[in-house]
């Protein structure tokens, strides 16, 4: 029987420092467990949709047996950001009161350098197979979104997934399309046994549980779409992974195209 994922909710005591890597100012800060975190704002430029490719993108992730920080809801409190002096971070809490996404911060962690580091090929697999899955465009030489901690490769940042819910445009179409943009990703060299990382994946990732992570999105992100409640919001995320899940032959098929032609 499927295990129902859960994540730990907390509250925001202690703002640290802003993360100025990315455009959607991330800032580590402190919550009441005594932890630190990387905090994700739902005031941030994409808004709560970048919250939930996070959310979607990071408990698939772990079901498959990769590596991601904790993730967990972290509360802001609308007196928070008031001593603030910085006006552009003071904005942006007050645009984040209520219920926010953060990582556990892995202090000391290093960015994944593919010069440096080697990744074993069935690892790298999954990792394209994942992103493939998700349509994450975030995961290149550029930016590879992965960390290496403890001599172990740990993934981080899916805000950019599951792009086509920023309109919402054809997305039952776009579910069954190949995945482009894996032509630019940092793994796909080293991602030499796609189809048994295929077997592998779908075995896990079934519709049962793209509905139990789908369930876990909070209902106050499900703002600005088409449709008339949030269950109706969240089986659409559902519907389109296991649409994409079904047809994982197609965006395969892609990777394994894209690959050859960097051999």
């Amino acid at each position: 029987m499927l295990k129902q994922p859960e994540l730990r909710k907390v509250s925001v005591t202690r703002y640290v420092t802003p993360l100025r890597e990315g455009g959607s100012l991330p800032a580590i800060a402190e919550a009441d467990d005594g932890f630190l975190y990387v905090l994700k704002f739902r005031g941030a430029g994409q808004g709560p949709r970048a919250l939930i490719a996070e959310l979607i993108g990071g408990e698939l992730a772990r079901a498959l047996g990769l590596k991601v920080p904790e993730l967990v809801f972290a509360n802001l409190d609308a007196a928070f950001g008031r001593t603030e002096p910085d006006e552009e971070i003071q904005d942006l809490l007050k645009a984040s009161v209520g219920l926010n996404l953060a990582l556990h911060y892995l202090q000391g962690s290093i960015t994944y350098d593919p010069a440096v580091t080697t990744i074993d090929t069935e690892l790298a697999s999954k990792i394209v197979w994942l992103d493939c899955l998700l349509t994450n465009v975030d995961r290149t030489c550029r930016n590879t979104n992965m960390l290496m901690w403890h001599r172990e490769l740990w993934l981080i940042d899916h805000g950019a997934s599951l792009y086509f819910h920023h309109s919402w445009h054809d997305w039952q179409a776009k579910a069954k399309l190949p995945f482009t943009y894996i032509k630019d990703h940092v793994l796909l060299l080293q991602a030499s046994n796609l189809e048994d990382a295929d077997k592998i994946c779908r075995s896990i990732v079934s519709p049962e549980l793209i509905r139990s992570i789908a369930g876990l999105i909070p209902e106050e992100w499900l703002t600005e779409s088409p449709f008339s409640s949030p269950e109706e919001h969240r089986a659409a995320y559902a519907e389109f992974l296991e649409t994409r899940l079904a047809h994982s032959d197609i965006f395969v098929k892609g990777a394994e195209h894209a690959r050859a032609a960097l051999i």
